[in-house]
């Protein structure tokens, strides 16, 4: 099953441009970092692509805690984890594009990329995984 949910997560990857909005894939994809000035956005239609592919990957990811742990805390520390980051990141994300300039480049990258990949998957695995052989 697992396996199954991270073919599921590969594959939202690997079409992503087919299924999102998102016109700074080609911005960071180029020298962004010298960039003065992003492509045109349509801010309301990024953010929600960009919230939906993060409960996406969310939805995806939380699956796969559940598989492999189990427990009912550890989804439900996680869905807190994930809803506070996702409140956080989205409103620095929306201000980093409403309010840009050029040094925001590097943030601006670095919370996207938290928005659209399953990075908390990769934090929280390991972080769970340690607090079980803590326990036992």
């Amino acid at each position: 099953m697992v396996f199954l949910l991270l073919i599921l997560l590969a594959a939202l990857r690997f079409f992503q441009e087919e299924f999102f909005y998102d016109p700074l894939i080609d911005f960071f994809y180029g020298d962004y970092l010298i960039a003065d000035s992003l492509p045109e956005i349509n801010l309301g239609k990024l953010l929600l692509a960009t919230s939906g592919r993060f409960w996406l990957n969310s939805s995806i990811s939380l699956l796969i805690l559940k598989v492999v742990f189990k427990k009912a805390e550890i989804l439900k520390i996680s869905i807190l984890i994930y809803g506070a980051l996702f409140v956080l990141l989205i409103i620095a994300f929306a201000y980093l594009i409403a309010d840009y300039e050029q040094n925001y480049n590097l943030a601006l990258f670095y919370i996207r990329r938290f928005l659209i990949q399953p990075v908390m998957l990769l934090l929280l695995l390991p972080a769970f995984y340690y607090q079980k052989l803590r326990n036992k």
